[in-house]
């Protein structure tokens, strides 16, 4: 092909990418959620989708993906048509999973384009109300008098309530045994049913549960307190410096997204993490709605794959 045709036919492609750029979006957009419905990641998803539809002017549908520990909804965004119609909201496992897995039937930073950051949520550390503690040394007491007698409820591999666990099994050097169960919603119900002792949960799914007094909030697994449960202190202040099991949330887009899409939804996410509305009800609930530019987004993601990497090693959460 000759430089002048080579030339024409680039010219040619921007031009198509500019004017679907601009006509987007002419269609609804699917909204991938790598958790199933109830979880925090779930409810981040119908606030954000409900906000970015009415100024982008088409609906935007929840469909959602559990399994893997993110693994299945992610892969399916990663296969999706880069034109924007199909948008993941991810969380931190997907900073983990690169760690805990030998290989991925995805690249995690290759095969995305990252949109926004959305959300930082606060973790609590749960325990049925059956359960005689009111505080982390409590549990820790209670779990050095009965090794392996204690059981805890994981969800998503590698999200707060896997990841928390095992730091503070780790820290503390306990024996608790890990329950897996499918997504946040099945780990608090076991949990309500006194299947297991503990759990670690972000705030949003929680909260209701925590204010009718149907579990029992112990301690606060991010390194600030929460505004909403002020008098909870932090695992970190309760005796494990440097505990951290914060949990964040961010939209993904598939590689070769047009740029001008991927900017057009990171303003829009902009938009409702500033609605006061929107941030008032997150805030009640634990989360505090943010927003970044795709590159710091980016930038954050490869900056958490590099923490949470030197974790797992430490914690021996063994990859497969």
């Amino acid at each position: 092909m000759s430089v002048r045709r080579l030339l024409a036919v680039t010219v040619s492609l921007l031009a198509a990418t500019t004017a679907a750029a601009q006509s987007y979006p002419n269609k609804p957009i699917r909204m991938l959620a790598i958790s199933a419905p109830g979880g925090g990641t779930d409810l981040l998803a119908r606030t954000y989708a409900q906000g970015m539809a009415e100024a982008l002017g088409q609906s935007i549908v929840i469909d959602n993906k559990p399994g893997g520990g993110g693994i299945i909804a992610t892969e399916t965004l990663a296969k999706a048509q880069p034109d924007g119609y199909t948008i993941l909201m991810t969380n931190t496992s997907h900073s983990v999973l690169p760690s805990l897995h030998k290989k991925l039937p995805y690249d995690p930073i290759k095969d995305f384009a990252p949109v926004s950051l959305v959300a930082l949520t606060h973790s609590l550390l749960l325990v049925n109300p059956s359960l005689a503690v009111k505080s982390v040394k409590d549990l820790i007491d209670l779990a050095k008098a009965q090794p392996g007698k204690l059981n805890y409820a994981s969800g998503t591999t590698g999200a707060s309530a896997h990841f928390g666990a095992e730091l503070l099994k780790l820290m503390a050097g306990v024996n608790i045994v890990q329950v897996p169960y499918k997504g946040t919603a099945g780990q608090l119900t076991a949990l309500l049913g006194n299947e297991v002792q503990m759990t670690f949960s972000t705030m949003p799914p929680a909260m209701p549960l925590v204010q009718a007094g149907r579990l029992r909030a112990i301690a606060i697994g991010s390194p600030k307190r929460s505004a909403a449960l002020p008098d909870v202190p932090t695992v970190a202040e309760s005796g494990y410096p440097g505990f951290d099991v914060g949990a964040w949330n961010g939209i993904l887009a598939p590689a070769g997204t047009p740029a001008a899409i991927v900017n057009r939804l990171a303003a829009e996410i902009a938009k409702v993490a500033k609605n006061p509305e929107a941030r008032e009800k997150a805030s009640s609930q634990g989360a505090e709605l943010v927003s970044n530019t795709p590159q710091e987004f980016a930038d954050y993601i490869k900056k958490m794959m590099a923490r949470f990497a030197k974790v797992v090693q430490a914690t021996g959460m063994r990859p497969d």
